[in-house]
């Protein structure tokens, strides 16, 4: 049975939203698995037929907890899952494109396969209260969240991707 995974880092609940949504939206088409980036390990990639990869923008990089994930599980995978096709969220203050550029790097080692190109949801915090502060992501990037894992869901389960 085909899978999709969710891996995702929220600090402010940003990103958890965006991942949620997606993983709400793919499970009618797929078999879908969600997991905090520090739970999530190279059998959960492994496993998996596809992939959105979701966390914040943080200091113009990615957070540091997804880039801890993807240092334990680089090498592990490498070779592994080779044409597998990907997706990226990413929840950011301002811009989030040196976040998405970063992940899309990785990726391209592991050699998969964008479906599209990044989601990038600007949620125009800029103070250290307002960038600190707990996240209302809204109803519009939600729905653009839930139209991502539906697509790629769709993908996996029908073999498009």
């Amino acid at each position: 049975m085909s899978q999709l995974l969710i891996v995702f880092h929220s600090m402010t609940g940003g990103s958890r939203q965006m991942a949620e949504a997606a993983a709400d939206a793919a499970r009618p088409e797929i078999s879908t698995v969600l997991k905090i980036a520090e739970d999530a390990g190279p059998a959960d990639l492994l496993e998996a037929n596809g992939y959105i990869f979701c966390a914040p923008e943080n200091l113009a990089a990615i957070a540091g907890v997804m880039k801890d994930f993807f240092d334990r599980t680089y090498y592990p995978v490498l070779g592994k899952i080779e044409g597998r096709p990907y997706a990226q969220m990413i929840c950011a203050g301002s811009d989030g494109t040196n976040a998405a550029r970063q992940t899309a790097r990785i990726a391209q080692g592991w050699r998969l396969r964008e479906i599209q190109p990044p989601l990038i949801v600007c949620t125009h915090a800029q103070t250290p209260e307002a960038i600190l502060a707990a996240k209302d992501i809204p109803e519009e990037q939600l729905s653009k969240c839930r139209d991502l894992g539906s697509a790629i869901g769709a993908g996996i389960g029908m073999g498009a991707f």
